[in-house]
This record gives C-alpha cells, structure tokens and sequence, in this order.
C-alpha cells in the first residue's frame, strides 16, 4: 500500500470515526428521521451533482432498480437506527458496535449466498458475539429511559450493513461504484422524507446542531464515500475492509477528547474481542496462505 493509500486509509477512518460524535451532538435537535433525511439528502445532492460533471448520471437510471433497494439497506435503516441508539449511547460504544458489520456480512454470506466458511472464520463469529456480550450485557435493561433498545437498534443496524453488503455482490457487481452511491444515497432520501416531514421538530435546530448534520452529510458521507471507493480502486477490498478495524479507535478516540466519555476496562476489553473476532471472520488473521 502506497504512503497515499495509507494516509487516504487512516483519514477515512477519522472521519467514519467521527460521525458517532456528530450523530450525538445532532439528534436531540433534530430527531432520527429528520437528521437522516438531511444526511443522506445532502451528501445525495452533493454526490449527484459530482456524477452529472463527470456524465454518470445515467448509470443510476439504468440500475434504478437495486440501487434503490441499496438505499433502503444500507442508508435508510440502518442511518435511522443509529440515529435512534445515539439517544441513549456514548458515540464510542455507538463506534464499536458498528465493527459488527464485517461479522454480520459472513453470516448473511453463509446464510443467503451459500458461502463456505472455515473454522477459523466461525470461531471468529463466535468471539465477535461474546465480544458484544462483554460491551453491553450490562446495559440489556428495558425500562423506560433504559439503554436496552437503543443497543438492539444499534447491532441491528450492522445487521442491515451486512445484509446490504451481500446485495450489492449479488445485484451490482460490477456497477460504477460512485453511481451506486449517489443513487443509494438520494432513494434512500425519498423513501424517508415523508417520516422526516411527520416528525420534523417544532422547534427550530441551533446553528450548531446544523453545523452537526452537515458535517455528518457532508464530511462523513459525501466526501468519505469519495475517498471509500479511491480506495477500493487503487487496493482492493481486502485491504479497504481494514478501515472496519481502524473506525472504533478513533471514535473512542474522539468521544474521549470531545465529549469527556469515559474509556471503561470492559470497553476496551469488548472493543478488543469484537476486532479480534472480526479479523477471524472476515479472513484478515487465521487463514491458510496458497503455496
């Protein structure tokens, strides 16, 4: 991997890092639906415009179809959950838990794909959930004002990740990769908007609370999705997925630094077991090198 690649690697993880913290400092004046709406309508918007100079445009219609779905998995719900979860949790805990992502997308791979996993990459699905147990078996409470459903929200919304993951492999391979993310990202804008309208708050969002939802639209979708798929191109995959790993070191980071969240013991020995269970599952540490 280049200098560039590896400044372009560490960058995106800063910025995904980030968008706990701007998630967090948004919602309560917004709500989950309306802060979804400006997040994905505008990094829409700004992703649209970059196809129409650079004539890709057309790709979205032709491939309207899935990518509209694509929205709906991989922006709609699972942006919408975390926006719900950011109510009740810490953005690190909030960053960690979105390291699931990675072991979800192997197990809907097994489950829908029919994709053969080894043992290492089971074991690495079993130590990623026991990884999850030690970050919130404390917090599975269900009371009114509890945390119980904000994590469900959280965890279900890597779910989605994975199942989203899988799509794009079974109905756009192959498809510009930019176009898939504009397009995603502006269906997934229209399909909430009418929530977004219903709940809309009363009372107007402060400056700063703007400033919050655009630099979650603009910074930590727009321009990272620009830098996701630069990485994509110029590495590949395998090496791109190493940004999962990188991502809950700098939310805890940030959490830490900008918003005074403790950094507990049982966090960090969650955030080390759910990363270790990932690099298992997704084949990064365990597997068999060809001869």
């Amino acid at each position: 991997m280049s200098p560039k690649d590896l400044r372009d690697l560490f960058l995106l993880a800063a910025i995904w890092g980030s968008s706990f913290l701007f998630t967090l400092k948004a919602v309560p004046a917004f709500g989950p639906f309306p802060l979804t709406v400006v997040r994905v309508g505008a990094s829409a918007l700004a992703l649209m415009t970059y196809l129409f100079l650079t004539g890709r445009l057309h790709i979205v219609v032709q491939h309207w179809k899935p990518i509209c779905g694509l929205g709906i998995l991989n922006a709609a719900i699972p942006f919408s959950l975390y926006a719900y979860a950011a109510l009740r949790l810490e953005s690190g805990l909030l960053a960690v838990l979105n390291a699931m992502a990675p072991l979800f997308g192997a197990l809907v791979a097994r489950m829908w794909l029919k994709e053969r996993l080894s043992s290492t990459r089971i074991l690495g699905l079993c130590v990623g959930f026991l990884g999850i147990l030690i970050l919130v078996y404390d917090k599975l409470s269900f009371t009114q004002g509890a945390q119980g459903w904000a994590v469900l929200a959280s965890v279900a919304a890597t779910v989605f990740y994975g199942i989203a993951t899988n799509y794009t492999a079974r109905f756009l391979r192959g498809v510009q990769p930019q176009a898939v993310a504009a397009g995603s990202l502006a269906f997934a804008a229209l399909a909430l908007l009418p929530l977004a309208l219903i709940w809309w708050p009363q009372q107007a969002p402060s400056l700063g609370a703007w400033g919050a939802a655009l630099s979650l639209s603009l910074l930590c979708t727009a321009v990272a999705y620009l830098i996701f798929y630069r990485l994509l191109a110029n590495v590949g995959p395998s090496k791109t997925i190493t940004v999962t790993f990188l991502v809950p070191p700098f939310g805890v980071l940030w959490g830490t630094l900008l918003l005074d969240e403790t950094l507990t013991v049982q966090m960090l020995a969650g955030m080390a077991t759910v990363l270790l269970g990932t690099l298992l599952a997704t084949g990064v540490i365990g597997q068999r090198r060809a001869a």
